[in-house]
């Protein structure tokens, strides 16, 4: 199955207003159109999992609770986690920063602005994901999870050749060697060059969701940007159908080998 975390794109009135960024900057954090990327997964016969409202309005990739204490008008409750790298970096489950590192919001937030968000958003979308986890295992005796986000193109290294892909397998920890191989072999033959846990090792779906020894398995890959759209503009560009056909290669050649080494 595909989870896009990041590719929401629903920005609601009230959040719009309470920030000073414009329509533009404020999709910054945003992963434009990874979940279109993907999609050809559906036909394939795996689930896709996707976002609707965005990352900067709340990160489904973070732990329930990772706040920033000096973002709300109030002291947190016991329990929240302040200390997080995400929290230091304003990348918290409530980001206090888009991706350039310009801050969100006017003023301060309420606690129970941060509880609605979660408990509406961000607990069904990883009960739905645990959901369906457990339904593949319970069909396939094995699950993989491929977590897909896309990355600024200067935040990759420079080549010849070009960085397109960062696959992230938590330094080896989330999923079985010959399926991030795998995916890499299969991202080569498009021409670009493809790291591994550099300078993405993989978030909290990968490292919480993958656990070999339970026979669930998860594989982050970020798509430089730069590949499919403007990241000025946020529009596509010629290169996207590529793109798609090269990701859909590639979760193919996924399912192929996991379909080889982890059915029992």
């Amino acid at each position: 199955m595909v989870t896009s975390p990041h590719s929401g794109d629903y920005y609601p009135q009230a959040f719009l207003a309470s920030s000073h960024l414009d329509p533009l900057s404020i999709r910054r954090s945003e992963d434009c159109y990874v979940h279109e990327l993907a999609s050809d997964i559906v036909a394939l016969g795996a689930p896709l999992l996707r976002a609707v409202y965005p990352r900067a309005y709340l990160d489904l990739n973070r732990e329930p609770w990772e706040l920033d204490p000096e973002m709300f008008d109030s002291p947190l409750p016991p329990g929240i986690n302040t200390q997080s790298p995400r929290v230091a970096s304003g990348l918290g489950t409530i980001a206090r920063v888009v991706g350039n590192g310009n801050t969100i919001y006017r003023g301060k937030l309420s606690f129970e602005d941060a509880e609605a968000r979660v408990h509406t958003l961000y607990y069904p979308y990883h009960q739905t994901l645990r959901q369906l986890i457990d339904e593949t295992q319970r069909q396939f005796g094995y699950c993989v999870v491929v977590d897909c986000h896309s990355m600024p193109s200067a935040t990759v290294p420079a080549g010849p050749p070009a960085t397109g892909f960062v696959l992230g397998d938590c330094y080896g920890v989330s999923c079985h060697r010959s399926l991030s191989d795998a995916a890499r072999a299969a991202l080569e033959r498009g021409g670009w060059r493809v790291m591994r846990n550099t300078p993405y090792a993989g978030g909290f779906i990968t490292r919480h969701y993958g656990q070999p020894e339970s026979r669930v398995h998860a594989l982050q890959i970020e798509i430089n940007r730069s590949l499919y759209m403007d990241e000025a503009t946020y529009g596509q560009r010629r290169g996207f159908p590529t793109v798609q056909a090269l990701l859909r290669d590639t979760l193919a050649a996924i399912a192929h080998r996991a379909a080889i080494v982890l059915r029992r």
